[in-house]
């Protein structure tokens, strides 16, 4: 029996000797990688805090002790170690363990995370709370260094410090976030080779003090000169800014020194910051060397550290994207990019490279990133935004103040529409038509096809005013691409297929499921139907819809959105709005709830979305006229 087989709780950890413990990070390691490598996870995050976890549920006592994992992609091994190391093996599946800190699965799971920077803000208020109930458990906050880029992370850290809660924030600073951090605090934090200086220093300078008769006061000054001497080379002096008591740095996968730390500030009632060191993607060579593409990774295979590619071979939309781009870029000068600290994610690394001065990563802040584009839009340069939909949710009073109210020509590249897949409800695309179609000044769009994708982004850029592109993450259908892109006349949607019995009007990825569901059922039931590409949300073609409303009196919406003020809604709008409210309309789209994760063919087939489930669904709406 493995040692980690004995441990199914943070007491059962607590009973080993610390002999043993560099025993139990080998076999979370292993059981992490073993499980990523089937599944995809978030790998290289989870192994560089190892120690880290393992110190944290030695040294506290979860569920009454709250440790909150910022993002929580880094949370597995905290996982394993309360509770769920039987269910691991589900991780990120149909039905099983989250990839992400959620309450309803454990109580060692404080709060639900999925997107950055929240932790010290959550952690506040959890102290806040517990001293207004008069308890006296302890409350850490473990964010990232890539995480603290988002101002959010800030407006915590100043409410906390100015409240002196009984609050510890870990700081996990492995100079990345997905992507190498960039910014002036990254250059701030990376400071460990003076930071290691000055700790070396401070304990030098206190041991010769303590072995000469100076004195009290003359020990007392030497110290007030370490400490400004210290604060000049480390992120202390910021932190303490804030009100916080800095700890550090020291390393990460140092066990007894963490343990001894974490036990240390566990005495204190103040607001502590613990600065930790750790190597991303520590213990798995592929991924220490590659940690960006480890991050968060698909299957993989364990000894070559190869990523095992899906059926297909076709290009993403993604790389089309950035692709196209490219090619727009070459060609107008004004074309700018900015991603939130994934140009890999994005599809954006080929024109960092090609165009390096009119490339931006902002960082993990995509409030900033939405003003920052505005204002380079307002001295007449094209931004374009790439920005997973989920992600995009952050800025939203930026898209509604700072481009839709001033009508400023930033386009919106929305990677991830619809369902993204295993990371689950905190990253599904399912809202982004909802929540941009009603600002005024918007252009909405979502294509068929990677071909399509490429002649939108040549519409939004030259639109001249906000215009956003949603589009599906995954491979394209391999249609052929052409080398001229031009602008797709705004408001015009593609008449793809006629017949007499309904008109389906699909958006976007759900084009190529309505042509095979109509195909299914005129094969199998002779119900023959009119498949309209919408390609816009806003503006709607208003003429199409109404006449083929006329003539069948039967319309079905199908888009990969919230039913809830999303394509569907639009156009039961644009006919009550013209008087034909009396039309039947079916509208297919995703329920009032959060979708779980699973693969994107499974949530589809889940909820009706997949040719299958459209055709069930078209045939028993006609039935019912």
């Amino acid at each position: 029996m493995s040692i980690l087989e004995t441990i199914n709780s943070p007491d059962d950890l607590k009973k080993l000797s610390t002999a043993r413990l560099p025993e139990v990070a080998a076999e979370l390691r292993r059981m992490i990688i073993e499980t990523c490598a089937r599944n995809g996870g978030h790998l290289a995050p989870c192994l560089g805090v190892v120690e880290l976890t393992i110190a944290l549920n030695r040294v506290f006592s979860t569920p009454a002790d709250k440790i909150l994992w910022d993002v929580g992609h880094q949370a597995y091994a905290h996982k394993i170690l309360t509770g769920r190391r039987e269910r691991f093996a589900t991780l990120r599946t149909l039905n099983g363990i989250s990839g992400f800190p959620k309450r309803e699965e454990s109580s060692h799971d404080a709060f639900d995370v999925g997107h950055s920077s929240t932790s010290i803000s959550a952690a506040t208020g959890f102290a806040a709370a517990r001293d207004l109930d008069g308890r006296t458990n302890k409350v850490l906050a473990v964010i990232g260094d890539g995480s603290m880029t988002g101002g959010l992370a800030y407006e915590g850290m100043n409410h906390a410090g100015h409240l002196d809660k009984d609050l510890i924030v870990i700081l996990n600073d492995n100079e990345m976030s997905i992507a190498e951090n960039v910014g002036a605090l990254s250059n701030f934090l990376s400071r460990t080779s003076s930071s290691e200086f000055v700790h070396r220093f401070k304990k030098d300078v206190e041991s010769f003090l303590k072995r000469v008769d100076v004195g009290r006061g003359v020990l007392h000054v030497a110290r007030k000169i370490e400490d400004s001497f210290k604060g000049f080379f480390t992120p202390g002096m910021l932190f303490e800014a804030f009100g916080f008591n800095y700890v550090g740095p020291i390393d990460g996968h140092d066990l007894p020194m963490l343990i001894e730390t974490l036990q240390s500030v566990k005495k204190l009632n103040d607001a502590v910051l613990i600065h930790v060191l750790t190597k991303k993607g520590k213990g798995y060579k592929p991924a220490e060397d590659n940690p960006s593409l480890f991050h968060g990774v698909g299957p993989f295979d364990i000894k070559t550290g190869k990523i095992i590619k899906g059926k297909g071979g076709t290009a993403s939309y993604t790389a089309i994207f950035g692709s196209a781009l490219c090619k727009l870029a070459a060609e107008d000068e004004r074309i700018t990019a900015i991603t939130a600290a994934m140009p890999d994610g994005t599809g954006l690394s080929a024109f960092a490279k090609e165009f390096p001065g009119r490339f931006f990563d902002v960082g993990i802040a995509e409030q900033h990133g939405v003003t920052f584009a505005a204002g380079l839009a307002a001295e007449g340069l094209r931004p374009v935004f790439a920005v997973y939909s989920t992600f995009l949710q952050r800025a939203y009073d930026q898209v509604f103040h700072d481009v839709c109210l001033q009508n400023l020509p930033v386009t919106f590249a929305l990677d991830r529409g619809g369902v993204v897949g295993s990371d689950g409800p905190t990253h599904h695309g399912v809202f982004d038509i909802s929540y941009l179609r009603h600002l005024p000044n918007m252009t909405l769009m979502a294509p068929k096809d990677e071909n399509e994708l490429q002649h939108m982004l040549a519409t939004a850029i030259e639109l001249g005013r906000p215009a956003a592109i949603r589009y599906p993450r995954g491979n394209g259908h391999g249609v052929p691409l052409d080398q001229t892109l031009q602008p797709i006349p705004i408001g015009r949607a593609e008449l793809l297929r006629e017949g007499g019995d309904g008109t389906l009007l699909a958006l976007g990825s759900m084009v190529v499921p309505a042509l095979e569901a109509a195909a299914m059922l005129e094969e199998l039931h002779n119900i023959r139907l009119t498949v309209v590409n919408a390609r816009f949300v806003k503006p709607l073609d208003s003429a199409l819809i109404l006449e083929l409303a006329g003539k069948s009196g039967t319309l079905i919406t199908l888009e990969e959105n919230a039913l809830q003020g999303g394509f569907g809604t639009a156009v039961l709008e644009l006919l009550e709005e013209h008087g034909l409210s009396g039309t039947r309309v079916l509208r297919l789209g995703y329920p009032d709830s959060y979708i779980p994760q699973g693969e994107q063919h499974e949530l589809r087939a889940m909820l009706g979305l997949d040719p299958a489930g459209i055709g069930a669904s078209v045939r028993g709406f006609l039935s019912r006229s």
